[in-house]
Formats: C-alpha cells, structure tokens, sequence
C-alpha cells in the first residue's frame, strides 16, 4: 500500500510536470502581436521613426507612436537578438546609420551611437544574420559600406567600403551608379547590391568576422538595359533571387547557385496588369516573398497596387493579381513573419493600411485596418 506521504509527493510531482508542459507550450505558441516600425521621410507629418503593434488574431493596427526623433529614416533593420534597431540618415551631406536600443515593453528607442555610412544619401541598410555588421548602400554616391558592431549594439567605423564605377543608357537616371539595396544570401556567404544605376546586381564574397567585401567572379549579374534594378529578394529556401526593377516596372527571375554566388536569369514578367503600358509617373518600389515561398509581392508607385504572383518549382513568376494599395506611392510595405498579414504604406497619402494574405492562393484582402502616420517609406516587423 502507498502512504499517504508517497501519494503527496506524486501529487507534487504530476503539478509540476504540468506546469512545466503548460510554460513550455506557452513559450513555444505563436505571439499574439507583433511590434511594427515604420521608417520615414521627415517633414511636416513625420518627425522620425514609429512604432504599431500589429494584432495577428484581428489584424488590427495600433496607432502609430512616434519612438524615436531622427533625420529621414527612411530604411530600417532590427538585429537578429531583437534587442538593437539601425536605421539610415537620408541626406546627401553627411549621412549616416544610427544605432537605438529596443526597449522591449514599450517599443520606444534610445540612441546608442551613429556613423558615417562612407558616401552620401545612405537609403538601404541590412544587419548580416550572424548580427556582427551593417552593410549599407548608398544611393548617391553609387557605393556600399561594411560597418561592424560592438556586442552593446554600437556601430564601429566601415572596415569595407566599395565604390562602384560607370553607367547605363538612360541619360536622366543612369549618368552613375546608384546603390539602392543591399542583402546577403540566406548562408551569409554572399552580398548582392541592386544597382540602379549601372542595370547590375552586384554580388561580392563576404566575411561577416572580418567584415570585408570581395568583388565575386562573376561579380554581377545583368538586367535589360534601362529597367534600373531597385530592391531584391530570396525565396525562403535560397534557390531564386528576384530583383525588382524600378524604371520600367518589372521582376527578374533568378536562378541562385550557392556555392558561387551567381545568378542566372530564368525570365522577367511585368508588375502590371495585362495590357497596362508603363505611364511617366509608375515606378516600382519594394519586394519580398512570403515565408511559405510560394508567393512574392512587389508595390507599383503610381499604379498604385500590390502586384502579387505566384512562384512555380522552377523560380518562374505568375502574375496573380494587381491589389489596390489603398495607400498612395506605396513606397514600402512588409510582410509579418506568420505569413498572415501584409502592411502597405502611403508615402503620399501619410497611411498605412493592412491586408490579409490568403494562405492557399496569396491574393490580398483589405481588412479595413489602417493608421495615420507620415510618409513611409519602410515596414519592419518584430515578433517576440
């Protein structure tokens, strides 16, 4: 027969063991809200960068706060430790990167430090997945930086500057080279710069503990002359890159080899709709694939829409559909880690509005959700 003693001590035994099930699961669950950052052009509705919580369950969008005073921040990367956030200082004299402190309650920053990004009108930035550098690029002085980190989350001095050199065919946009994105491939061994300036994606060889960048062979893979490649993209799985092309409304299609670094063209699909001719005042903007890779995004500037195309088992783009923006010059938008909800935001109309991405065919629905918040240019997310 047990004592009564022994039964007590099971009884003990068999609450812990739940309660240790019960915190596991509850670490393990998915969020219930995610932080949104918004990155901005300064001016009369903006005065840095803010801050949302997005609902995952309604997709509701907080009001936006303002959490940090700074110059155009117009681009913004939160560190892999979600504790550090950097952002780029617009400005063609005198650019540069900040570094802020997440507080992890309220979402608010506090400055840590800033440097120069080497060149000026800084407009993309990106923190390597091992979170020991910045890479920056630079828009108007066509050329990319290097800035290591301290382990506070303070930026050091570039130890890799590249200055890209020539030009294209369009006399108005492409007397230089202009740098306008910066990424690295899923292994961290590679960095790929769209250059809008030069129709090239440039690709360099990187070391993320020495912060060096190396011109690759091939160092670059080419667009249609005049199409003027913007911002870039991996599939989840690294086996495609696509770029986007600003001046003529297009997505290229890549074929990623890893273990070199090239990227071999499978085809290029227009961003509009069938029949629409690419009008003076259309540009595209931003781009990115969804986390289940079956779907990318791109946003198309005075179109106004959210082209939305399906990815086939060899990189190969379907158009799905053209989404409403509702939001005008919808410059930046982004797509929170669950997949769920794709946020658009107005650099000229001063919104944000929220979409819910249909999980089996990618289409966008509007919610109806939508914040005030001054010219936009980037959507970050960050899920705790």
């Amino acid at each position: 027969m047990l004592t009564k003693p022994f039964h007590r001590a099971l009884s003990i035994i068999g609450s812990l063991t739940i309660m240790n099930l019960a915190s596991s699961s509850s670490t393990n669950a998915a969020p219930a809200s995610v932080s949104v950052y918004f990155g901005t052009y300064t001016g009369k509705a903006s005065k840095g960068i803010y801050h949302s919580r997005l609902d995952l369950a309604t997709g509701h969008l907080s009001d936006a706060t303002l959490v940090a005073e700074a110059q155009n921040p117009g681009f913004l990367a939160i560190h892999p430790n979600k504790r550090f956030l950097y952002s780029v200082g617009e400005v063609d004299k005198g650019g540069g990167i900040t570094s802020w402190a997440i507080d992890a309650g309220s979402g608010k920053l506090t400055k840590l430090n800033q440097q120069l990004s080497g060149g000026p009108g800084p407009t993309h930035l990106v923190v390597d997945p091992a979170g020991k550098n910045v890479l920056v690029a630079n828009y108007s002085g066509g050329s990319v930086a290097c800035l290591p980190l301290n382990a506070d989350g303070t930026l050091r001095p570039a130890s890799a500057f590249v200055q890209h050199t020539g030009s294209s065919v369009n006399p108005a946009r492409q007397k230089a080279p202009h740098a306008h994105g910066i990424y690295t491939d899923p292994a961290n061994r590679f960095v790929f710069v769209p250059d809008l300036g030069l129709d090239q994606v440039k690709i360099y060889r990187f070391d993320p503990e020495k912060g060096t960048l190396t011109p690759n062979d091939p160092a670059f893979a080419s667009v249609s002359p005049g199409a003027g490649p913007r911002h870039f993209a991996f599939d989840p799985k690294g086996r495609f890159g696509f770029v986007i092309n600003e001046m003529v409304c297009t997505m290229t299609a890549f074929r990623y080899e890893p273990a070199t670094g090239r990227l071999s063209e499978i085809h290029t699909v227009s961003t509009l709709p069938e029949g629409v001719a690419v009008q003076p005042s259309y540009s595209t903007a931003e781009v990115f694939a969804h986390p289940n890779g079956r779907f990318l995004y791109g946003s198309n500037r005075g179109h106004d829409t959210i082209a939305v195309f399906s990815i086939d088992g060899q990189g190969r783009l379907k158009l799905v559909e053209n989404e409403p923006s509702l939001a005008k010059i919808p410059r930046g938008f982004g797509i929170d880690p669950t997949g769920k909800y794709l946020i658009a935001g107005g650099q000229s109309s001063d919104t944000a509005h929220v979409f819910r991405i249909d999980q089996i065919n990618g289409r966008l629905e509007p919610t109806g959700q939508s914040v005030s918040v001054g010219s936009p240019v980037c959507v970050e997310f960050l899920a705790r």
